[in-house]
């Protein structure tokens, strides 16, 4: 039916002066079922009869009003036809549309379709831009009214423009619409901005403060529109927060090599996850450095935990105040949390004490050279300090006054890693002898582990690798040479190779083996650490083709070693020695176990080895220490005979240049080649006293102890103490390499189930969380693929669940979860590469989600009865139950993370959709509200985007999920399907 027949009917209506009632009854005959009154635009065709004089005709607005209230028309068709409505100069029509918006703007709803919703946010969007014009357009008056000296009218018509603006802004419900629709229509988005600049120039000049505030208050609701999402209340009632702390002395206990930028992420995500604020952050950071420095055993591990503490820490910091909202906010959050560092006096007094220094003095300095801390902050911090220190007497005790302090050194160091980088580039063959000088300052002292922690803390072990495995490759190329010249290439040779070794063993082979793979030669250096060097989880086979050269060059080396006073150093070529020495040592060792060789003869032979180049007792041993594994218990005896031959120093006139430093580094690296089978042997060597530090966190698990119990006694501890130790850490880390991934996360879970005290259940996640660290790629996967499914759909295991751990499982949950999802992109952590990774078609065939085989979980989730009238067939069915954002944004779903999260989703979708309720949907529930809790604005991409479009119906049932603010966190709103769902679900609230 046309609209004029529309408009008639409202014409005769007026001219017959029915009733409100009896035209509701009269309109319903004259327009027999079919057209709804939204398509004849019936709330339009009301209005415009009803304001075509100066004054609005009171009869048809109150058919509006009739049609309102008995939903004949639709709230979103009222609101666009009012913001039709652009004369504001006739004051009562303007008033009588204000009072129509009056009636409705604080209760909207919508219970249609999808389209239908989304159609009430565009059209409560043009209603808002039509109240701000409508604002600007009285203030407008009333500055004119005001000059001419008529206020009354305009400010009238002002403060209900104000009272209706505030009234529907008030409304979280109303602002998430206008949220939905900002995004729907960009362009009206801009529009209202403007509208607003020009409203808050208007009132600048408005001399009524109540109307100027009402107005004030306004925008900034309407500013907040957009940021809806991201305001979060920061923690204020805690002090200390062990999860920072555990990830700090994780970092600087097993990965001080490691990328500062992962790091960052990573106390970004906990920061944000546990809302800390940003001084008390910062102070837990300080603190576990100095635990650190406490806790450190001494040597390489102390070094190391330096450098982590004054170099690599400031570092961190500057990339974190890029995350910061402004410089000058950072750097006083800073000075804050080195004001609430200082009060902490015993322990900076304990680590003072350790380092034989002013720690925090070094520190400040530092922080201040990388701009985190202004001058004057640092003055005046660093007075607080030495004031303090005045009171600590064994501070200032005179037989450490010789010692230099580790942190200065770190310091210096770190300037002459750079130099010493700039000398490796030069060309070698042009001054061997200066680069040796250098080298051999290099090796004195504790020169070599400074430089090289320094390096490491810095980013700058791996190109100092690279250099050395140059240099290394340099002297396997030999012209014609003196014999000076041959002893400078054999100790240059010596020194790489050793070098290389121990960094090989402090730091891990990923150091020195990572850049390899760009296709170019393969150096010798690289060749035998692959296949020949003993590591942690490495086993060699002592009869592999890299172990049997070519056998003239082997007989020539045996005959070499066995008639030569001592070997010739011209023309000698190292590498290959170093490759032939154990099919040599077995010829000697079959030598001598048939009696062909007698005992002295074999001095004689070992001494030969280590008597010029160390390298060759290293490749030695590396084969012997292979070997030894494979043999009886009674047969052991001449091999370890030979390794400790191997491990004493030659005392002899004759050696090289630098053979006491290079016998030191010799020693260390024999004694970490040889711990894990003289410990599976029973069997002591005393190695030489090196000076260097004894193995630490070596063999930490007790012996006959079954390690479940170990791993829930010192879980225990943890928990009672409340933070996790670097002993700990190592403990942890062990545990997990010998029971595997499952059976350490299953563990844990049950022991944090376990816990019935609210204050511990939320500490053990905090602590759970930091140590699933150690592997937190292949624990999430464990716990949201295996474990939970378990838990969730096994009714037996449901009273588990139960709050205090119930609620704590799914914190700790989300928290994996968010973490893998946004680190998995980048590469796992060298510590984390060693172990043993799930294969992904493991993962693919537990949770097959292509389209054509709907896995069990699927089929079981498309038997929903409310689908079961749409579609026909089982896998239609499934696919819609299941459509979710991740699909529509084509996400890999070969990787094992995404199919765990998916297949999570549709488990959780499943118990919300299910008849049955428990302690599992309420764990449903709080797991549920911790991802809307850790979200920040713009990460909605996360793990939410997993979870199907028909969850969100299902979830605006549970009563604490029932708010518009956590419907817009839960959707993808980048997507229009993803926006559909959120006004459909906002709406019907």
């Amino acid at each position: 039916m046309k609209v004029v027949n529309l408009k008639q009917a409202i014409l005769q209506a007026w001219k017959e002066r029915w009733s409100d009632y009896q035209w509701a009854v009269n309109m319903k005959k004259f327009f027999p079922k079919g057209a709804t009154w939204d398509i004849l635009n019936l709330a339009e065709a009301l209005l415009e009869q009803a304001m075509i004089g100066p004054s609005p005709n009171p009869l048809i607005l109150s058919y509006l009003k009739y049609a309102i209230s008995s939903q004949m028309v639709s709230y979103s068709s009222v609101l666009t036809a009012i913001s039709k409505f652009d004369d504001f100069s006739r004051d009562l029509c303007v008033q009588a549309l204000l009072d129509i918006m009056d009636m409705f703007c604080d209760r909207l709803s919508c219970h249609g379709k999808a389209e239908e919703c989304i159609g009430l946010c565009r059209a409560l969007l043009s209603a808002l831009h039509w109240l701000l014009r409508c604002t600007a357009a009285s203030a407008e008056r009333l500055r004119e009214g005001l000059e001419a000296g008529t206020p009354a009218a305009g400010e009238k018509q002002l403060a209900m423009c104000l009272q209706r603006l505030e009234k529907t802004l008030s409304s979280t419900k109303n602002r998430a619409l206008l949220h939905i629709a900002k995004l729907e229509e960009a362009s009206s988005w801009t529009a209202i901005e403007h509208c607003l600049l020009k409203l808050g120039e208007i009132l600048a000049n408005l001399s009524n403060p109540q109307l100027r505030s009402q107005a004030e208050q306004c925008g900034t609701l309407i500013r907040s529109i957009p940021t809806m999402l991201s305001v979060h209340s920061e923690q204020l009632h805690k002090t200390g927060f062990p999860t920072v702390h555990a990830v700090v002395l994780l970092e600087g206990t097993m990965n001080l090599t490691g990328e500062t930028q992962p790091l960052v992420e990573q106390l970004m995500m906990v920061k944000r996850m546990q809302h800390i604020p940003t001084p008390l952050f910062v102070l837990e950071i300080w603190k576990a450095c100095f635990v650190g420095l406490i806790e450190s055993p001494e040597g390489t591990g102390e070094l190391k935990w330096t450098a982590f503490t004054f170099l690599k820490i400031p570092q961190v910091l500057v990339k974190l105040k890029k995350y910061s909202h402004g410089d000058k906010d950072f750097t006083e959050d800073v000075n804050t949390a080195f004001e609430f560092l200082l009060k902490l006096t015993p322990l900076l007094d304990k680590a003072d004490q350790r380092c034989n220094c002013d720690c925090t003095n070094f520190l400040l300095q530092e922080c201040s050279k990388q701009g985190l801390l202004s001058e004057a902050s640092m003055n005046n911090l660093m007075a607080k300090r030495k004031a303090d220190r005045e009171h600590a007497p064994q501070l200032k005790s005179d037989e450490n006054a010789n010692i230099q302090p580790n942190p200065g050194l770190i310091l210096r160091a770190e300037p002459t890693v750079t130099n010493i980088l700039k000398t490796m580039d030069a060309d070698h063959s042009k001054s061997p002898e200066g680069l040796l000088g250098v080298l051999g300052h290099m090796l004195s002292g504790k020169s070599l582990d400074l430089l090289l922690a320094a390096a490491a803390a810095t980013g700058k072990l791996k190109s100092f690798a690279r250099k050395f495995i140059n240099l290394n490759e340099f002297t396997t190329h030999r012209s014609e040479e003196s014999t000076k010249a041959a002893s400078v290439r054999a100790l240059l040779f010596d020194i790489s190779f050793l070098m290389l070794c121990h960094v090989a063993q402090t730091y891990g082979s990923e150091v020195i083996l990572s850049e390899s793979n760009t296709g170019g030669e393969v150096f010798f250096f690289e060749t035998w650490m692959q296949t020949c060097m003993p590591e942690e989880g490495k086993i060699l086979n002592p009869d592999h083709p890299c172990f049997r050269p070519d056998s003239t060059k082997v007989e020539s080396l045996v005959a070499l070693l066995n008639n030569s006073s001592e070997i010739k150093l011209v023309q000698m070529k190292w590498h290959e020695a170093c490759l032939n020495i154990s099919a040599a040592i077995l010829e000697i060792l079959n030598a001598w176990e048939n009696g062909v060789l007698a005992f002295e003869s074999i001095q004689k032979i070992t001494d030969n080895i280590k008597g010029k180049v160390c390298s060759l007792a290293v490749c030695a041993v590396a084969w012997l220490v292979a070997h030894v594994r494979m043999l009886g218990l009674d047969e052991r005896e001449k091999s370890l005979q030979m390794i400790r031959q191997l491990a004493g120093p030659l005392y002899s006139e004759n050696t090289l240049q630098f053979y006491n430093e290079r016998v030191v580094i010799m020693s260390s690296i024999l004694e970490h080649m040889c711990a894990d089978v003289l410990q599976q042997t029973a069997t002591q060597i005393k190695f030489p006293s090196t000076g260097m530090d004894t193995m630490p966190y070596w063999n930490l698990l007790p012996p006959k102890r079954p390690i479940k119990e170990v791993l829930t006694d010192i879980f225990a501890k943890v928990l009672e103490k409340g933070w996790v130790d670097s002993r700990s850490i190592h403990i942890f880390d062990t545990l997990l390499h010998m029971g595997g991934v499952y059976w350490f996360c299953n563990n844990l879970i049950k022991e944090l189930l376990k816990e019935t005290r609210k204050e511990y259940t939320l500490r053990a996640v905090e602590l759970l969380y930091s140590i699933f660290c150690l592997d937190m790629q292949q624990v999430t996967l464990v716990l949201l693929g295996h474990i939970l499914p378990g838990l969730l759909t096994d009714s037996s295991k449901w009273h588990s669940l139960m709050d205090p751990p119930g609620t704590a499982l799914a914190k700790l949950a989300v928290w994996c979860a968010l973490s893998s999802y946004s680190s998995h992109k980048g590469q796992a952590s060298s510590r984390q590469k060693k172990r043993h990774r799930e294969d992904i078609e493991d993962y693919i065939s537990l949770f097959p989600l292509d389209d054509m085989q709907p896995s069990k979980l699927m089929r079981l989730l498309s038997s929903n009865e409310e689908d079961a009238n749409i579609l026909s067939s089982p896998t239609d069915r499934s696919m819609s139950s299941s459509l979710s954002a991740s699909q529509l944004h084509t996400v890999n779903m070969r990787d094992p993370l995404n199919r765990v999260l998916a297949n999570l989703f549709l488990l959780i979708s499943s118990i919300l959709g299910s008849r049955t309720a428990g302690p599992h949907t309420q764990f449903v529930q709080w797991f549920m509200e911790e991802c809307v809790d850790c979200l920040e604005q713009g990460g909605r991409g996360s793990i939410l985007q997993f979870m199907p479009f028909t969850t969100v119906s299902e979830l605006v049932k549970v009563s604490a999920m029932s708010s518009p603010k956590v419907v817009l966190a839960i959707t993808d709103l980048s997507l229009p399907l993803g926006r559909q769902v959120a006004a459909k679900a906002i709406a019907a609230l």
